[in-house]
């Protein structure tokens, strides 16, 4: 019989969604200048955020939508080592 209490899998699976979440904004937020850079200096046309709600509220939530996926992928994928793991695999 095994000494080791189990672990909570929400516990276990924290570290990876709070890791997924920081990465998924950073490269929303990459993304999001990447974009505006590109219209910048190939189109040689700012984005005016102010001008209208519909780009700003894009601006906004392209971070947020790659940040929740980002740690649904985390994990995801921690839970998937998890289950190898214990097969001995």
């Amino acid at each position: 019989m095994s000494t080791r209490s189990p672990s909570s899998p929400l516990s276990a699976k924290a570290p990876a969604a709070l890791v997924g979440l920081l990465a998924g904004g950073a490269a929303g937020f990459l993304l999001t200048e990447a974009v505006g850079a590109f219209y910048a200096f190939v189109l040689g046309r700012t984005l005016d955020v102010d001008g209208t709600g519909v780009l700003l509220a894009a601006f906004v939530a392209v971070p947020v939508i790659c940040a929740v996926l980002g740690a649904v992928i985390a994990v995801r994928r921690a839970g998937q080592d998890r289950r190898r793991d214990h097969r001995g695999c």
